[in-house]
């Protein structure tokens, strides 16, 4: 009988063709390990092409999850374990994988005519090109074909039941329940494939008692109690989006249109019309952001989803809304730029665009998610600001936030904040009339008004107001004051201070994230203190406007490292408004930020303040 070895956490990653099924294969795994307990982190990998080459390393689409019985906020660095199902797969993330680290290889599709595809002159598998790695290659196209031989299916459609089999095969070797993937194929598939699939997944795991592989035990992870799920960033999003309707007691309608990484949350929502939610299919984004502030006119919550392109494009109407200050959520799932760029690849280079990216000058509020599960509690954030404050918000989430998954506990709905969007129903000014720009004096937010309400009409359009009588307006000095009063309605926008996490009080260095680098930020400043070094650090979910206390925060200490999955765009904002040497810590290459080198960054910067002060 094989040995169980007990790990403290363990990072695997699936690579094949984008054909074979390894997103499907990576999920259920994922969701076996939230059975099982773990805490963990996902990390899905898209090809950019629709349908590359098949083989080719263009084509190669991955799934990395990281799996621990500890406290966790990435899917990791390098994985521990790569399965490759063809040449390509191992090519494109070799240099990847831990030294020292394990690769399960299918022989079968190590074919003269598939190395050559990707630059292999030999079969890496035979020679001494993977000398300091453990290998376990098997024919495990053949041994799939024999696990369905009996079902009639032809050998194109038996080989499809591989990515089933791989995940038998892993199911058994790190202790993952069985019975919840049959259960899980014999509820979604039918027929010959749900029977394929069934019985290739039990030949994996049967295959694992019969290898001399390790086996290997991890505790679970101890957690707060509760009712917890799988979650991936966009599900999140929605589910944010829905319980912010419930809570303001307004119709959720989503005006949108499909686009790369983003479509997940109009999916999501179009399955919800039970529950009370509206979700109309644009034919562009134009027409997705204009029909979304319709609906915000009549009084739903209206949101609408994108990514960086279709926001550039929705700039327009986000202008409109912010002239007839109506509430508007608008989520971008950001991604590799610019144009097209890198469609399935993760980026934060949308900032400056939240920010500015509009004519004229229209303020509005910004929000960073930080985690998967987290984008429920800024997408209810977003939210509650724009229909208490009467404006367009803007929710920043990234490819990798969005496609990642992590455990979610569940909230109690009746627990969450009351949202309260203070319809005017009756007029509101001293002589008896209606005066439409009339404001809340702790918000700035103006009266809002239904459409058909007697006695509150009033001049709706872009042109400006007059900020006493709401009539159309061309005084110069009118402008000016509604400009400011846009402005200052934005900052009176309520954010929480930010207290860094300095566990010692002794940090001289402060490592500021925002976004989707917040669970790399954390890792690495606890990589820093445990090398014995004093670090403090901090996230910022409210970009615009920012905390109160920041600017005092950051000039408390020596040096300021801002990481960033862009050129610097927040680095450029925090030196711009406190006048701190805030230095940026840029990455670019589409992929989340690596714990262990900004760790090592901020050691050496640690190392070198405590030389200057010395």
């Amino acid at each position: 009988m094989t040995s169980v070895t007990a790990l403290r956490q363990v990072v695997i990653r699936i690579a094949g063709d984008s054909g074979d099924g390894i997103q499907l294969a990576g999920d259920r795994f994922a969701h076996e390990t939230a059975l099982a307990g773990n805490d963990f982190s996902t990390l899905p990998n898209y090809p950019a092409e629709i349908r590359a080459p098949q083989g080719t390393i263009g084509g190669v689409s991955s799934y990395q999850l990281q799996l621990a019985n500890y406290d966790i906020h990435t899917p990791g660095d390098r994985p521990d374990v790569l399965v490759a199902f063809n040449p390509a797969a191992l090519k494109a993330n070799i240099g990847d994988l831990e030294r020292g680290g394990l690769i399960i290889a299918d022989t079968a599709e190590f074919t003269p005519r598939n190395l050559a595809k990707v630059g292999y002159a030999n079969d890496p598998l035979q020679d001494q090109t993977l000398d300091g790695y453990q290998l376990a290659a098997f024919n495990l196209t053949a041994q799939t074909l024999a696990a369905v031989a009996d079902l009639g299916l032809g050998r194109k459609d038996a080989a499809r039941a591989k990515n089933f089999y791989v995940l038998g095969l892993l199911s058994w070797i790190y202790e993952r329940p069985a019975a919840g993937t049959v259960d899980y194929l014999q509820a979604r598939f039918q027929g010959q494939v749900r029977d394929a699939n069934v019985a290739a997944f039990k030949a994996g795991y049967a295959f694992g008692e019969t290898t001399e592989l390790a086996r290997y035990e991890i505790a679970k992870a101890p957690v707060p109690p509760g009712t917890y799920r799988q979650v991936s960033g966009n599900r999140a999003t929605a589910y944010g989006l829905m319980a912010a309707a419930a809570r303001s007691g307004l119709k959720l309608f989503m005006g949108a249109y499909p686009i790369t990484p983003a479509s997940d949350i109009l999916h999501i929502l179009a399955r919800a019309k039970e529950h009370g939610v509206m979700v109309y299919q644009a034919e562009d984004e134009i027409a997705a952001c204009g029909a979304a502030l319709g609906a915000s006119y009549a009084g739903d919550l209206a949101v609408t989803a994108t990514s960086g392109p279709g926001l550039a494009l929705k700039t327009e109407m986000i202008g409109l809304a912010v002239m007839l200050e109506l509430p508007l959520v608008v989520v971008d799932v950001q991604r590799g730029g610019p144009s097209t760029g890198l469609p399935t690849k993760t980026e934060q280079a949308d900032l400056l665009q939240a920010m500015f990216g509009r004519h004229g000058e229209a303020p509005l509020p910004v929000i960073a998610a930080d985690s998967p599960s987290g984008c429920f509690d800024a997408a209810f954030d977003a939210c509650r600001i724009a229909l208490e404050h009467r404006t367009p918000v803007i929710l920043l989430t990234d490819g990798y936030l969005a496609n990642g998954a992590e455990p979610w506990a569940i909230p109690d709905l009746a627990a969450l904040p009351e949202i309260k969007p203070n319809f005017t129903t009756e007029p509101n000014g001293d002589d008896g009339a209606y005066h439409p720009y009339h404001r809340d004096p702790e918000t700035l937010a103006r009266a809002w008004a239904l459409p058909g309400t007697p006695g509150l009409e009033h001049h709706i359009g872009g042109l400006e107001k007059d900020i006493e009588t709401g009539e159309v307006s061309y005084s110069p000095i009118n402008h000016a004051k509604m400009v400011e009063l846009r402005r200052r309605k934005i900052e009176a926008v309520k954010v929480p201070d930010v207290e860094p996490h300095d566990p010692t009080g002794a940090a001289r260095v402060l490592v500021v994230s925002w976004g989707s680098t917040q669970g790399a930020t954390w890792a690495a400043a606890q990589r820093v203190r445990e090398s014995g070094r004093h670090i403090a650090d901090l996230n910022l979910r409210h970009l615009n406007p920012l905390p109160s206390n920041l600017g005092e925060v950051l000039k408390g200490y020596r040096r300021v490292i801002v990481p960033e999955l862009n050129s610097g765009q927040l680095s450029f904002l925090l030196r711009a408004r406190y006048l701190v040497d805030a230095e940026p810590y840029r990455r670019m290459r589409g992929l989340p930020l690596s714990q262990a080198e900004l760790a090592q960054h901020l050691k050496e910067v640690v190392d070198e303040v405590e030389k200057e002060e010395s």
